[in-house]
């Protein structure tokens, strides 16, 4: 019951309008009430309006929690102002629409460029896993980057869909607080904010054992998620539909063994996770790809017209720039 009264305390919270001291006063005064209703139950006393009351505003919030639905059409921040478009996919050549290719200077200082860009999925050549903490060790933001043949890279993240002003709240998260939507970016764009802009600290592996099969099978289940938000929004959840849940569902396609773990929620211990099953480098101690996997200060101290992928994966174990 107490789990119960605190989730209608922050459905109250997160998803009634106006100025947010207005629904955390009203959450508080329901868990008040709640709390209230609970002591006299204890008490052997529960006057039939108090329970009624309850009862009735319970009630209220699963109606409201099952009337909510995501939208396409709100007032969206510009990183995630454009949905991405599989423009056609015949298995092998991919062409999509909106690839992000920003330019930053700082987290509000930028350059907004959504771009065309086609691929052959059969010069697949790598994948990486990044990840991405912002704040502490145990947190981390998880994206995947594709490498191809001829150099280039294209990145995929599964992110709030912000609205313009709004900041991410994990809690809020738990409330359909937002909707989901998967950016695929230049290494240059959603890589390089997040060392350079944002400050964040950034560390890439190389993905061990997967031939180029099952690089386009995961690339090509990423292309699947993408189609289904561009028909159809969906409410991002904290706990079952993030940016690290999504890079476990997806490996699931090539390796349906793959066992839950609580790394998958403690997103910043991910990579150790993907050592354990097999997935980095292999012959490496983690210390050692941790450490020659923090592509932070190389990010901040390249110099002007360096390539910037190759930059960053000087020295990063698996990636035939390590020696």
């Amino acid at each position: 019951m107490a789990l119960l009264a605190l989730w209608v305390a922050g459905l109250l919270a997160y998803q009634l309008p106006g100025p947010g001291w207005l629904s955390a006063a009203v959450a508080v005064l329901w868990l008040a009430l709640a709390g209230f209703t609970a002591w006299r139950v204890a008490r052997g006393r529960s006057p039939r309006r108090w329970t009624a009351a309850v009862t009735a505003c319970l009630g209220l919030a699963g109606l409201g929690w099952l009337l909510l639905t995501p939208r396409q059409d709100r007032d969206w921040a510009d990183d995630v102002a454009q949905r991405l478009h599989v423009a056609s996919f015949d298995g092998r050549h991919v062409v999509l629409d909106n690839v992000r290719d920003f330019t930053w200077r700082s987290e509000t200082d930028y350059d907004a460029r959504w771009v065309q860009r086609s691929y052959d999925l059969d010069q697949l050549r790598s994948a990486d896993l990044v990840l991405s903490y912002w704040m502490g060790p145990a947190i981390a933001h998880t994206l995947v980057s594709f490498g191809f043949d001829d150099g280039r890279y294209l990145v995929f993240s599964l992110e709030i869909r912000k609205e313009r002003g709004e900041a991410f709240s994990a809690i809020g998260g738990f409330f359909r607080r937002f909707e989901m939507t998967l950016v695929a970016s230049e290494e240059t764009d959603i890589l390089r904010t997040r060392t350079n802009a944002r400050g964040e600290d950034v560390y890439l592996y190389r993905l061990h054992g997967m031939d180029r099969v099952q690089l386009k099978t995961l690339f090509a289940a990423y292309l699947d998620e993408a189609r289904k938000l561009d028909e159809k929004p969906a409410f991002y959840n904290t706990l079952t539909s993030n940016c690290t849940t999504i890079v476990f569902d997806l490996a699931r396609h090539i390796a349906p063994g793959l066992p839950l773990d609580y790394r998958l929620l403690l997103s910043g211990y991910l990579a150790e996770y993907a050592q354990q099953v097999g997935a980095l480098t292999p012959g490496v101690p983690f210390s050692e790809l941790h450490a020659k996997g923090r592509i932070t200060q190389r990010a901040l101290q390249m110099a002007p017209g360096q390539d910037f992928s190759r930059v960053i994966r000087q020295g990063v174990p698996g990636t035939g720039q390590d020696e």
